[in-house]
């Protein structure tokens, strides 16, 4: 017995669960979310509206949501596991027949009180889905033909959804996700590299696609490409954005210009300067040195997930926290790669900085799940 639970072996429950809390993601996660605040303020010009003041009621509304889904046992989400991938299901669906259209995408269904991104739900949910199969799976038919089916259709299922919004950069993070709890939970490495097999062939199918009857991806999608490649081809096209962000990289330099001083988003030349591009700006204000504390934070919010991973003995609860662990690794890793020229503009925001509803109290309840799996796991 440690000496935490031997000195709350007498208090009542529920102030034994909250000394139980991994308090360590917690103020991690507040750093984070500080630093959202700090940048937000900044791109609005030293102005709490419009996007500071409903961040942080979002982010308030998220804790008391991840602390309230903490209190839970974990044996009920795992329980809920089918219910919570079958509701997002739905809400997938009715993105098809009643979803809002922005931006040329049909992604959000409108609630009223606010615009919820079901796809954002789904990336928690999938992951609780494929826990929970795997808990209840035997291990010696994790690898078998047919169980193997099974999740494969558990992830296609909501990933072709998405791609009908169309939205690449979600429906890449589910599949991407999917696998990774498929192998954490000990299926074949010859499944995965058949698929890295295909998946490089469907690449190569969708380049020489292009132009044809039978397009496989979308107009705006090749253009990312092009971009992605050559980004200096066309620098007031297609390139501008990109190019503007290497601009707002690269002047940083190694402490930043200052705090609301950084000309590229003063000036309105970052795009999407408050959501995709925010990391933009926190490179060009505070240079290397904050980019890089930033990415310290989100790693070690990481780490400490995988710490407490390893100390459950919880099937469903360990591969739960992993999976919710490299969800949240793909979020800021896409979305660095993406702004610094890395990877294709796919729209993936960075977690707890870019302005957002969905994506955050998404992210915020799925970090109480990762705590409830924490508390409750066997001592």
């Amino acid at each position: 017995m440690s000496y935490l639970e031997y000195n709350t072996k007498y208090v009542p429950t529920g102030f034994r669960k909250v000394l139980h809390l991994n308090w360590a993601i917690i103020l991690l996660l507040i750093a984070v979310a500080s630093a959202g605040f700090l940048m937000l303020y900044s791109v609005a010009g030293g102005s709490m509206t419009p996007w500071v003041e409903p961040q942080m009621q979002r982010f308030a509304l998220g804790m008391v949501l991840m602390l309230i889904v903490a209190m839970v046992p974990i044996w009920f989400w795992r329980n809920m596991a089918f219910v919570a991938y079958g509701g997002s299901l739905v809400l997938l669906l009715g993105v098809e027949f009643f979803g809002e259209v922005r931006m040329g995408a049909q992604r959000w269904i409108d609630l009223g009180f606010m615009r919820l991104q079901p796809s954002e739900l789904m990336k928690i949910t999938l992951v609780m889905f494929l826990a929970a199969y795997y808990d209840w799976l035997p291990n010696k038919k994790t690898s078998h033909p047919l169980w193997v089916v099974v999740p494969v259709v558990i992830i296609v299922v909501p990933t072709l959804l998405v791609l009908r919004q169309p939205d690449l950069g979600t429906a890449l993070l589910l599949l991407i996700g999917g696998a990774t709890v498929m192998f954490l939970a000990g299926v074949h490495w010859a499944y995965f590299a058949t698929v890295g097999g295909g998946g490089i062939a469907a690449v190569v199918a969708a380049l020489q696609s292009r132009g044809t009857p039978w397009q496989l991806l979308q107009d705006y999608q090749y253009r990312r490409i092009d971009t992605f490649l050559d980004p200096a081809n066309d620098p007031l096209g297609a390139g501008y954005h990109i190019t503007q962000a290497k601009i707002a990289l690269g002047s940083g330099g190694w402490t930043g210009r200052g705090f609301m001083q950084g000309t590229q988003s003063r000036l309105n030349f970052l795009p999407e300067k408050h959501t995709d591009f925010i990391f933009t700006t926190l490179a060009e204000e505070f240079g290397f040195v904050g980019a890089f504390t930033l990415l310290v934070l989100y790693l070690l919010i990481v780490v400490f997930c995988i710490i407490s991973a390893m100390g459950n003995r919880d099937r469903f609860a360990s591969l739960l926290t992993l999976g919710v662990a490299m969800t949240f690794f793909l979020f800021f890793a896409v979305n660095m790669a993406m702004v610094m020229g890395l990877a294709p503009v796919v729209g993936v925001p960075l977690p707890l900085v870019s302005y957002g509803g969905s994506a955050m109290l998404v992210l915020l309840v799925a970090f109480g799940l990762v705590q409830s799996a924490h508390i409750h796991r066997p001592r």
